[in-house]
């Protein structure tokens, strides 16, 4: 399990008193509203940041961080990955779970039999995608109740049926 997930990214540097342009990577950027701090990934470490104001701007997050009043000091943070903890992370209501958490799982047919291995989830406009190492090929799965049965993300397995065209 993850302990950390990836919330933004900074894009760049918004004026001079160290505020900055954060690309959000969670599905609902309004979360920054109640998010109070992040980790920095400085790529030697993590650097905890306090969060002291947020706005919005088109598909953008302004952030102004407490104790950053410089352009100079955040600058070379440009590009740099912002996340928080699972402690801080959005809380999930019953049958939901973290895409983080079904990574690597075990992917296997209604019948019981494994078909793969769960590599990556890729988010369209319409639906996830599940990528699906299958007999060293990648399988594209849609998300979809008629594809998806059931995700189990304690055990680490989801159950699918494999639709007429797929393979």
């Amino acid at each position: 399990m993850e302990d950390m997930f990836r919330v933004g990214v900074i894009a760049n540097t918004h004026g001079v008193r160290g505020e900055v342009k954060v690309f959000p990577t969670t599905d609902d950027p309004l979360r920054y509203k109640k998010l109070k701090e992040v980790l920095l990934d400085t790529k030697e470490g993590y650097r905890k940041l306090e969060i002291a104001s947020t706005r919005f701007f088109k598909n953008l997050v302004i952030v102004k961080f407490k104790g950053i009043d410089n352009i100079n000091d955040i600058e070379k943070y440009k590009g740099h990955d912002l996340y928080v903890t699972r402690e801080n992370a959005v809380p999930l209501e019953e049958g939901e779970y973290y895409l983080a958490d079904i990574i690597d799982a075990t992917v296997v047919t209604e019948e019981g039999e494994t078909f793969g291995r769960l590599k990556d989830v890729l988010e369209t406009g319409a639906n996830l995608v599940f990528v699906v190492d299958h007999e060293g090929k990648e399988v594209l799965l849609p998300v979809i109740p008629d594809c998806v049965k059931e995700v189990n993300a304690t055990d680490g397995i989801v159950t699918v049926h494999i639709m007429e065209g797929l393979l």
